[in-house]
């Protein structure tokens, strides 16, 4: 029996996509001008503030000696054309690694659930677990007493779930595109996921704990 990969709902709505990618290429955008501009500008710069005197450059006065050249001549000659200004304009690359983070962020995040192994898709990579082996916390669902209605209940935004190989931790987003959490269908996989062949030993009662909430929560959205 065969079995399709489900695509969870995670992820931003199409408004909020919109929102984020326009909010990222703007900053982007503002760091690529702080960075540009020093280049630009440097030219510029240096002949408002270089010396007003008769020669254009050391090229037009090369067959006089040096020590009759203008102090001017005599610095910008031998200076770095470097200098500190384009150095400033490298304060503008937080914000273009920033804008082009806020893009691939919103529109590479999603999550895939394949039978028990579920995979996540971030910004620049993808992590993928097995929900029926790896630990999983019990702080990545709604808290408060086992017993205390599921309606009204503050929802924690993800299930963490760590591989007991020392694999990364995989963070699963709880909370769908542009809803208050996950439509119930993908809840209820996701608590089978978890509890699939899994022992209901002392070792396991947190991951139990998390679909049994799951379940609840699917049976009592918001």
């Amino acid at each position: 029996m065969t079995h399709q990969e489900l695509r969870l709902s995670v992820g931003a709505s199409p408004t909020q996509r919109t929102v984020a990618v326009l909010s990222g290429v703007f900053v982007a955008t503002l760091g690529v001008a702080f960075v540009a501009l020093p280049l630009l500008a440097g030219g510029l710069l240096r002949r408002l503030t270089g010396p007003g005197d008769a020669f254009a450059s050391y090229e037009e006065a090369r067959d006089l000696p040096p020590g009759m050249l203008p102090p001017g001549l005599r610095d910008s000659a031998g200076a770095d054309r470097s200098g500190p200004v384009p150095v400033v304009g490298l304060c503008g690359l937080p914000f273009v690694l920033l804008g082009v983070y806020l893009v691939l962020r919103v529109l590479r995040t999603a999550a895939w659930l394949d039978g028990s192994r579920v995979r996540v898709r971030g910004a620049f990579r993808t992590r993928s677990v097995d929900l029926a082996t790896a630990r999983i916390d019990a702080d990545g669902v709604p808290h408060r007493g086992d017993d205390a209605p599921m309606v009204g209940q503050r929802m924690r935004s993800a299930v963490v779930a760590v591989d007991r190989s020392g694999a990364p931790r995989v963070v699963i987003p709880l909370r769908g595109m542009g809803l208050d959490s996950l439509p119930p269908s993908e809840l209820r996989a996701l608590a089978n996921a978890i509890t699939t062949g899994r022992p209901a030993d002392g070792r396991d009662d947190a991951a139990h704990a998390v679909a049994d909430r799951l379940n609840r929560l699917a049976a009592h959205p918001r």
